[in-house]
């Protein structure tokens, strides 16, 4: 066990654990957040994607003594209820979600990407998304949400 420091959604932490648990146990166990999800437990489904300095990062297979001292956000800690991220409100306003368990690897890598690549057009922004899986098919509404938010920033 070693004390690990994370900066979770703008708030320092220090949690005693051993380096080789996953991210995900930390902030899900250890600080009781929803927004990262166990899906597969490979890094291949991106349910449990946080943002580790502004990169899309699977937090099921993610060491945590790798992000020590990292800042890492997760869906909880892009906006609030009354004040949703842009990328939030644009799935609000198209209601792009249907069950919500991709949601989070859904908005996070699309957030992520677009962030690093503000002019990508919709075959890039669909490339840069088929590593999360989604079974409901509301990819088309999806779509469209990131879309709003790609021009929202240019």
């Amino acid at each position: 066990m070693s004390p690990i420091a994370l900066t979770v959604n703008g708030r320092a932490h220090t949690i005693d654990a051993d380096p080789a648990t996953p991210l995900l146990y930390l902030l899900s166990d250890d600080l009781a957040l929803n927004g990262p999800k166990f899906g597969c437990g490979l890094g291949q489904c991106g349910a449990c994607t946080v943002l580790v300095a502004g990169r899309a990062v699977r937090s099921c297979v993610t060491p945590a003594g790798t992000v020590d001292g990292a800042e890492i956000i997760t869906l909880e800690g892009l906006g609030t209820v009354d004040r949703p991220h842009p990328i939030q409100q644009a799935f609000i306003d198209e209601q792009a979600a249907q069950c919500g368990f991709c949601l989070n690897g859904v908005i996070l890598t699309a957030k992520a990407f677009l962030d690093h690549n503000p002019g990508a057009g919709d075959a890039e922004i669909q490339q840069a998304l088929s590593t999360v899986l989604c079974r409901c098919f509301t990819h088309t509404r999806m779509l469209r949400a990131i879309r709003k938010y790609a021009r929202s920033k240019g």
